[in-house]
């Protein structure tokens, strides 16, 4: 039976089997799901009884036509219907944007979500994929990704805020510059379909401005909002002919009845929405702050309703999937076939506190044994080592783009890897330098993996033992009677080389987004505003690092080195305060793009 349910994951090549099919291998029962990016606390249990008791009838009958469901779910939202294209899940929009407005190519930083990148290939266009480096933190440099689209000369843009799967955050602000900057290209896509569970900025969508300009689409999900991935269905905002062309397009009946029901229904339980959104970003720092715990592992910044997180060394996340699912009942998401991933990291899905109290407890066995002590789990193979993922980015975009992130960096500057401007690049697969081997650590003596150092802004330096002090060969004694003791020489003590101290890792800093009429809320109780935490002193001070002319080449530092939280933290990607639009000169730079002018 558990190899059955384990095989499911090998025979799916780029996504996780449904939850479907693991029922029909197992029992499925105490199965807690951490793999689906869902809200667990939507629908309402009230709202479950009562589609319960009409399912005869909303299985029996047709829905209505797409336009009427549209109509009312516009209504909702305070969007002209004009501007709106309702899609059996958010996939079907990407198909149809993919056959109607991507002519030849397609650019998207990676990792993120599969469809992006596999949609476009699967009809024979060119992906540019712009790689995300982990020594970055996964952060997405939005002037470094536009040099890399005009080297590339890619004719459509993708972003994902929040990022899917490392929960990347970009303000309102720098998407906007983006989108101007990007004018002349065929199709710039936002793809917002976490953005409900982002709380850095009160108002952090862009569709107003998506249906002012004539080449952006913002793409919305509903599934993950309201916890329904099994009604299919996602809307996307653009300007009236763009929105137009991809209505025209869609079925009159591609929607079903249950969408259309539950989209009726959201006007009587907005309050209850605002309360489950609120709920998950308590729990978001909750889940981080109890992750973070583990020796060994690193919990990234996230403002999704997930977690990025990378095992600690040696550990085999297709292994840690397996063992969780067979002997714990957790499905986790191992991310090795994410392109611009490994299977060093997982995906977690933000859910109640006594969910996560069992999957920190799950870890804690899988890693380290017993509960924080032992070794982890070992590599599938021998000699393996540590994977950044550059590896598998290097040959997917030689395979599409007949270069290869070296190559593109070289036709960003017009030289070769010599360049001035521009460092050069390691060879493919090094990435990051090796991760110093645990140390076994004494039961008792807070055992477990030792959490790594903070990544510094120069190159690692590993502590040196000191010399020990060579002894000379004794003096002779003269010839006499009884021949004395020959003197030793004091050894003279070395001074030590300080060891690094270990910086603790920086929380993600969550700010609580403030009460606003949102277009699903009604009037009614507003849940208890979160108490936002003390930021964190900075660790160091670093000067701003040099902005190459090209796109990052695999395995250099995009931020200089920093850690994620360091840059999160200290380069423009910080929080912003709760302003409306006309506020926005006075908001940090972000994501490395100039400051409104």
């Amino acid at each position: 039976m558990a190899d059955n349910v384990t095989s499911l994951f090998r025979s799916n090549a780029a996504h996780s089997p449904s939850m479907a099919a693991l029922a029909r291998e197992s029992d499925g029962a105490g199965l807690v799901d951490f793999c689906i990016p869902c809200n667990p606390y939507f629908p309402t249990p009230a709202m479950f009884e009562d589609m319960a008791a009409r399912l005869r009838d909303i299985i029996t009958y047709y829905p209505s036509s797409a336009d009427t469901i549209t109509a009312e779910l516009c209504s909702l939202l305070r969007l002209p219907p004009q501007c709106v294209a309702m899609g059996n899940g958010s996939t079907e929009l990407i198909t149809w944007i993919d056959h109607l407005l991507v002519r030849e190519s397609l650019a998207v930083p990676v990792p993120t979500f599969g469809r992006w990148t596999d949609q476009p290939m699967e009809t024979g266009k060119r992906v540019d994929m712009f790689p995300l480096q982990e020594s970055g933190g996964f952060a997405l440099d939005l002037a470094q990704y536009a040099e890399f689209i005009r080297a590339r000369g890619t004719k459509v843009a993708v972003i994902c805020n929040p990022n899917n799967p490392d929960g990347g955050f970009l303000h309102k602000h720098a998407i906007v510059q983006f989108m101007d900057a990007m004018a002349d290209l065929d199709l710039v896509v936002v793809d917002e379909s976490f953005l409900e569970f982002a709380d850095a900025e009160v108002e952090p969508s862009v569709v107003q401005e998506a249906m002012l300009r004539p080449n952006v689409i913002v793409l919305r999900s509903l599934g993950k909002n309201f916890g329904l991935h099994g009604i299919r269905f996602g809307y996307l905002v653009a300007n009236p002919s763009l929105a137009g062309r991809i209505r025209s397009m869609l079925p009159k009946w591609n929607l079903n009845s249950f969408a259309e029901h539950v989209v009726f229904m959201l006007k009587e339980h907005g309050t209850e929405y605002q309360q489950s959104l609120h709920q998950v970003r308590r729990d978001r720092m909750d889940m981080s702050g109890q992750l973070s715990s583990l020796p060994g592992l690193t919990v990234y910044p996230s403002q999704g309703n997930f977690l990025f997180v990378r095992l600690p060394v040696g550990a085999e996340g297709t292994v840690v999937r397996d063992r969780m699912l067979t002997e714990h009942r957790l499905l986790v998401r191992e991310c090795g076939n994410k392109i611009g991933s490994s299977s060093r990291f997982l995906r977690l899905v933000v859910r109640p506190q006594v969910d996560v109290r069992r999957l920190v407890s799950g870890l804690e066995q899988v890693l380290y044994g017993t509960p924080r002590r032992g070794a982890a789990v070992p590599e599938q193979a021998t000699g393996t080592g540590y994977s950044s993922g550059t590896a598998a980015i290097d040959r997917l975009v030689s395979e599409t783009n007949g270069a290869g992130t070296q190559g593109l960096a070289a036709q960003a500057v017009g030289a070769g890897p010599g360049a001035p401007g521009l460092p050069a690049a390691p060879a493919a697969g090094i990435g990051m330098p090796l991760p110093a081997a645990p140390s076994p650590v004494p039961v008792g003596a807070g055992g477990g993996m030792p959490m790594p150092a903070a990544a510094s802004s120069g190159p690692p330096q590993m502590p040196q033992q000191a010399p020990q002090p060579v002894q000379p060969p004794p003096v002779p004694a003269p010839p006499v009677p009884a021949p004395p003791v020959p003197q030793q020489p004091v050894p003279q003590q070395m001074p030590q080389q300080p060891v690094p101290q270990q910086i603790p890792q920086q929380m993600p800093q969550q700010t609580v987004r403030q009460p606003s009429q949102h277009p699903l809320a009604a009037p009614g109780p507003v849940p208890a505003p979160v108490p936002v935490p003390a930021p964190m002193p900075a660790v160091a001070s670093y000067p701003p690092p040099q902005m190459p002319t090209g796109p990052t080449p695999p395995g250099v530092p995009a931020r200089g080195g920093l850690t994620a939280a360091q840059v999160r933290g200290t380069d423009g990607l910080s929080q912003a305060p709760g302003t409306s639009w006309s506020g926005a000169q006075s908001w940090p730079e972000a994501a490395g793009m100039a400051p409104l002018g």
